[in-house]
Order: structure tokens, then C-alpha cells, then sequence
């Protein structure tokens, strides 16, 4: 169903929160290479418990060979550059939603390489940077599966594999 893209996570606890959502949802797992942790991580597993059998999680040297293996035939960036309310688009099965690192976001290639690129509003105002990650891809997964009536997703669910 849909694919959620990790570029260059840092955050251990971030990365297992999504895992934990992914598999709750059923939407497969992209991590993208280099990431700020490693996937043994006791940080990244604790946050995801028990939840790593349940989700598709698979790694990436980089995001173009994420794009060459998959093939992913509409891909919305996720930033806070983004103009386009996140509520906006029509969802359909088998969208791809990449998010950036914690710390710095998407750089600004791949902004430019997105046909589409969303955001999540905030309310207005010099205190706000962005939301947290996991947050944020809770939201945006939660939308797009909204649209679709909360339909099951058909992925199987398999452990942490390396393309």
C-alpha cells in the first residue's frame, strides 16, 4: 500500500516510534543510508517494542536506488518548505511519503526532484521550527489512509532487509 521513505535518520527513538506506526498501518518501512544510529540500536528498539516482526522495513544505500528498486509511482516530499497542505492531494494506494532527517529536513535536490511537496501548518510565529518526525509521519499516514476508508494495506509484513 503506501511507502514511507526515512532519508538520513538520526533519531533512534524516532525511527522506532515509525516502525511501530508502519506496522500498525501496515505501510512499508524505506531507510535511507547513512543513518545517525545503528539498526541494533537499544534506543531504536525499545521505542518500536515488539513491533519490528509486524513491519516491512527495508534499507537503502541512497535514495536513487530506493527510487531504481521501487519504482514508486507518485512520491510526495514531506517538509516544512512544502506549499501544499498535506490534506490537499488525493491520496491513492501505493503513494510514496519521504521525510527528511531530524535536524536538517530534505535537502533542497530532492525538493526539486519532487513533483509534489506537502507540508503540515503550524501555527505562525519565530518559535516554531517543525514537529517531530514520528509526528509528522503519523499525521500525514493517517490522512492519506483516511482517504482511502482505512482499507487494509496488502503488504507482508517481513523483518529488516538491505537492497
Amino acid at each position: 500500500m503506501f511507502k514511507c521513505v526515512l532519508y538520513q535518520p538520526e533519531i533512534p527513538p524516532n525511527t522506532g516510534n515509525i516502525i511501530r506506526l508502519c506496522a500498525n498501518t501496515n505501510v512499508q518501512l524505506h531507510l535511507i543510508h547513512p543513518f545517525g544510529f545503528k539498526t541494533d540500536d537499544r534506543r531504536l528498539k525499545r521505542a518500536g517494542l515488539d513491533y519490528h516482526e509486524w513491519a516491512t522495513v527495508k534499507e537503502h544505500d541512497s535514495l536513487s536506488n530506493f527510487i531504481q528498486t521501487v519504482q514508486p509511482k507518485r512520491v510526495f516530499a514531506c517538509s516544512t518548505k512544502g506549499n501544499i497542505n498535506y490534506s490537499e492531494p488525493n491520496y491513492q494506494a501505493g503513494d510514496t511519503f519521504i521525510f527528511g532527517p531530524e535536524t536538517r529536513g530534505l535537502p533542497q535536490s530532492v525538493l526539486d526532484n519532487t513533483e509534489t511537496v506537502i507540508r503540515i501548518p503550524m501555527y505562525p510565529g519565530n518559535r516554531n521550527r517543525s514537529l517531530n518526525l514520528s509526528n509528522s509521519v503519523a499525521i500525514i499516514i493517517y490522512e492519506a489512509w483516511r482517504q482511502l476508508d482505512f482499507k487494509q494495506n496488502a503488504c507482508n509484513p517481513t523483518t529488516i532487509k538491505k537492497d
